[in-house]
């Protein structure tokens, strides 16, 4: 038996993975709670335009995110401290943006997530995330007028 992967197998069949292939259900579950949770702000791609999407969609999605323990506000917060403490500023302002548009954080609330970050996360680490949450908040406001 060789131990050369199959041409004719997918990358995604390699691994593990579901494919495009994968319950199309469970797609659907996930694709409707990513766009609950990023509030319609993300790019909706078809199931099986890429591979590393249809695994996210049917696992972190449908999997994680759509568990019933914590609220989406919850979850939220604790990745927004993973995120701060990785000095994500990308991710940040996208998990920043969401927070707002969902109503989960005011922008006071936002801003002070990183006033209580910094001590934790160290104020190196937290203050790059400062032009990111004015510019987030700055956006917010002038859709809300």
């Amino acid at each position: 038996m060789s131990s050369e992967p199959d041409s004719q197998q997918s990358d995604s069949d390699r691994a593990g993975a579901p494919g495009p292939s994968g319950d199309p259900s469970r797609y659907e579950q996930g694709a409707a709670m990513i766009r609950e949770v990023y509030a319609g702000n993300v790019v909706d791609l078809p199931e099986g335009a890429m591979p590393f999407n249809d695994v996210m969609m049917r696992s972190l999605f449908a999997e994680v995110w759509d568990r019933d323990v914590l609220p989406i506000d919850s979850r939220r917060l604790l990745i927004m401290g993973v995120i701060a403490a990785r000095g994500q500023t990308d991710t940040w302002r996208i998990q920043a943006r969401a927070a707002l548009d969902r109503g989960e954080l005011t922008p006071d609330e936002l801003r002070e997530t990183l006033v209580m970050l910094a001590p934790y996360a160290g104020y190196p680490v937290v203050a790059p995330l400062i032009v990111p949450t004015e510019e987030v908040i700055s956006e917010f406001a002038r859709r809300e007028k």
